[in-house]
């Protein structure tokens, strides 16, 4: 029971100092979302060739981060119908400038990214979801692949690591969208092709917490930790550096191992 308890209190005393700080949204109201997430999700799934596999590693409550493979725009709609949960993105601070595109995104379940200096807008948004209670969708790549053939699968960035770091009991499910990009190829396909089946795997959960202490992931004990939280700022950068870059690689297998190419 002690050992336990020292072990929360060394994450913990390390989360507070690292901790990404979320942005605290004035308003956040999504009843488009909401409500065409509720009628047309069902509708959806009953149309389009899909086989969604793993559900039962997808919790029906409670924040959670799903990071995906990125193929295609349509992505984010399959991952919302897939989950049956409320997913949120980030979306450029352009596309909300004009009505159409804003409908369009704000529909999806897609939110603004907050502007700030240093390119910490879009963890600071992201965090502030998950502060709030919500479902998170990433894609560690950063972007759309651009790759016109296999393998499409880039490289991770870390910001899914900073963002499990600041959550460490939040659980991460690895998610992989195959098809999608014969569904609607971005620049190519102006219309979606309906007949193209689609496959989205939700994979186990895995949080920071359980990766950090496993001997094959962070493998750090207690009192590793606890230094860890206590070194200069220069110092804990570059070990947290480390860290998040091996913690990213590792997804990004687990990804790959799952069937994203």
């Amino acid at each position: 029971m002690g050992s336990k308890k020292a072990r929360g209190e060394a994450l913990d005393k390390l989360t507070d100092k690292i901790k990404i700080k979320p942005h605290v949204f004035e308003k956040f109201s999504t009843p488009v979302y909401t409500f065409l997430r509720l009628i047309l999700s069902q509708l959806f799934r009953s149309i389009f060739p899909a086989n969604f596999t793993g559900l039962n590693n997808v919790p029906k409550k409670g924040p959670v981060i799903f990071a995906s493979n990125h193929l295609s725009h349509v992505d984010p709609i399959f991952m919302i119908a897939g989950s049956r949960r409320k997913l949120h993105f980030l979306a450029k601070h352009e596309h909300f400038e004009r009505f159409a595109t804003r409908f369009v995104v704000s529909s999806t379940g897609q939110i603004k990214t907050v502007r700030e200096e240093g390119g910490r807008g879009a963890l600071s948004t992201a965090s502030g979801v998950l502060d709030s209670g919500r479902c998170m969708g990433i894609f560690p790549e950063g972007t759309r692949s651009r790759n016109s053939e296999p393998p499409f699968l880039g490289k991770g960035k870390t910001g899914i690591a900073r963002l499990a770091a600041s959550y460490p009991e939040v659980l991460i499910i690895p998610v992989v969208c195959e098809g999608t990009r014969n569904f609607m190829q971005p620049k190519k396909h102006k219309f979606p092709r309906f007949w193209r089946p689609v496959t989205i795997n939700f994979g186990k959960a895995i949080t920071w917490k359980e990766w950090i202490y496993h001997e094959k992931g962070g493998n750090l004990n207690d009192k590793e930790i606890e230094k860890l939280a206590n070194q200069d700022i220069e110092k804990q950068k570059e070990v947290l550096s480390e860290l998040y870059r091996r913690f990213t690689d590792q997804f990004m297998m687990t990804l790959k191992h799952m069937g994203a190419a």
